[in-house]
């Protein structure tokens, strides 16, 4: 079976589902996207570390990647084999002195585990079918629009146009200490942006 390589592209706020986010993954060498349905608490996990934040305590899957590393595992590879009633289900293949071992999971502690070890993620041709689709990227906020008219994302980062990029850091950093990553990634966006903007 031929395996299709996937990408982290970005979370979304889920359109379909109240406190719902949508994980995004981009389909290498196409224009195709997969939205995942995924819950908050996977979402922050996810979120923190493509923002690579340091949250005060380790989370669920930073602990089980500390652990695993401590004990000489590691994540080869994550495998989304197969899509049934809009439900994802993936393997993850764990490898330890030269055997591997098979491990089902669901697909957002997949993906968050994935992130930590710095493993590659893959699917099959026929979920890519069933479930890819193209999605537009807006041009000035690194954020997937699930449909036309989405502004939530754009809204919460204009809420701190007023303040300077010191202030934005100390407002960052008191979230993080705070445990509201979801925050605190909205903040960290509006000082990537303005960073970006110098140049």
């Amino acid at each position: 079976m031929e395996k299709i390589k996937l990408e982290v592209l970005g979370l979304s706020y889920s359109q379909t589902q109240a406190g719902a986010y949508a994980l995004i993954l981009s389909v290498n060498n196409s224009d195709e996207r997969i939205p995942i349905i995924i819950g908050g608490f996977e979402a922050q996990s996810i979120a923190i570390q493509l923002e690579n934040l340091k949250p005060p305590r380790p989370l669920t899957h930073d602990l089980f990647h500390t652990m695993s590393t401590d004990f000489g595992i590691n994540l080869k590879e994550v495998f989304i084999h197969r899509l049934e009633e809009g439900i994802f289900y993936s393997k993850l293949y764990f490898e330890k002195e030269g055997q591997t071992k098979i491990i089902d999971s669901r697909t957002s502690d997949a993906v968050a585990l994935a992130l930590r070890f710095n493993s590659p993620i893959y699917t099959t041709a026929e979920i890519v079918r069933k479930a890819g689709i193209v999605l537009k990227i807006t041009e000035d906020i690194p954020e997937i629009q699930t449909e036309p008219g989405e502004k939530k994302v754009k809204e919460a980062i204009t809420g701190y146009l007023n303040y300077s990029v010191g202030e934005l850091e100390t407002l960052m950093n008191e979230a993080i200490r705070n445990e509201d990553y979801e925050k605190a990634s909205i903040i960290r966006d509006e000082i990537k942006r303005r960073n970006e903007d110098k140049f």
